[in-house]
């Protein structure tokens, strides 16, 4: 049976007025239209000061609508002894400000690997990232850090990547890209190979994890390097709706946001197919 899933944007709905304008604008406008979940796109830098942080709380509060955080793009596990300490800041400035937002979620790349083996890379991502859930725990910050899977096959972050970091760094999850999945190989794109990666997940991480799944969605240009960039759905052929069924079969649930360049127009082709195919199973 299915579970149950919210569905929103990262980043503002492109059709926020300009008045009130920026987050509390738009987390008014998906209300406004029937979505309830939304990510802070903080992917530039944390720049929020706390009264703002208990202004984005109280109108999410009010609207129902579930915030997370996209941390600053700027993230890197891997980084050299020099860059880390800036990446480190980068994830524990969007944690801390986030959950003071009320996000309960924070998305981070995990970086590069510099040309060097996964395994090794590992090595030394996974102490860092538990680090940062330590810390967090040690403050009382129940944020749960969400690994993302990247669209390069260069870059730290494959699906099996993201299942290490999260199962050896307790209160890090991930979070499933799966157009990213789809860009990274250029395969991933049937109902069979959705439902061994629930399977996965489920198998590693337990139900929690598979009942509360943090996911991107978009179509995605990609080539033999990868992501190029996100399309909206009917110009990619990202297979959404056998996806999406996949989920419900797997009694998945969760957050699925949208990064499609048409933000909610895309997300509410996901809400209203998620809709048509949980009415079908009844």
């Amino acid at each position: 049976m299915a579970g149950k899933f919210r569905f929103g944007t990262v980043g503002s709905p492109l059709s926020t007025p300009p008045k009130p304008g920026g987050t509390i604008g738009g987390i008014r406008r998906i209300a406004e239209l029937g979505l309830n979940a939304l990510e802070l796109a903080w992917v530039r830098a944390v720049r929020v000061s706390p009264a703002a942080c208990e202004a984005i709380r109280l109108e999410a509060e009010r609207c129902g609508v579930a915030l997370s955080v996209h941390a600053p793009y700027f993230v890197n596990l891997n980084a050299d002894s020099e860059e880390w300490p800036k990446s480190r800041k980068r994830i524990m400035d969007a944690a801390h400000f986030g959950n003071l937002a009320g996000a309960t979620d924070i998305v981070i790349h995990p970086g590069s690997y510099f040309g060097r083996p996964p395994e090794e890379v590992l090595q030394q991502a996974i102490p860092r990232l538990q680090g940062c859930v330590t810390e967090l725990r040690a403050a009382g910050n129940p944020a749960i850090l969400r690994v993302e899977i990247m669209g390069k096959p260069a870059l730290l972050g494959s699906f099996d990547d993201v299942l290490a970091l999260a199962r050896a760094a307790e209160g890090a999850w991930p979070c499933i890209d799966f157009a990213h999945l789809h860009a990274r190989h250029g395969a991933v794109n049937t109902y069979a190979e959705w439902i061994d990666i629930l399977r996965q997940v489920r198998a590693s991480l337990g139900n929690d994890a598979a009942a509360h799944l943090h996911i991107h969605l978009s179509g995605i240009n990609y080539g033999p390097r990868g992501e190029r960039n996100h399309l909206p759905f009917k110009e990619a052929d990202l297979a959404y709706r056998e996806l999406l069924q996949a989920l419900a079969d797997s009694g998945c649930g969760g957050r699925i946001l949208c990064e499609s360049p048409i933000l909610e127009e895309d997300a509410l082709v996901l809400r209203k197919a998620w809709a048509e195919i949980t009415t079908a199973q009844g």
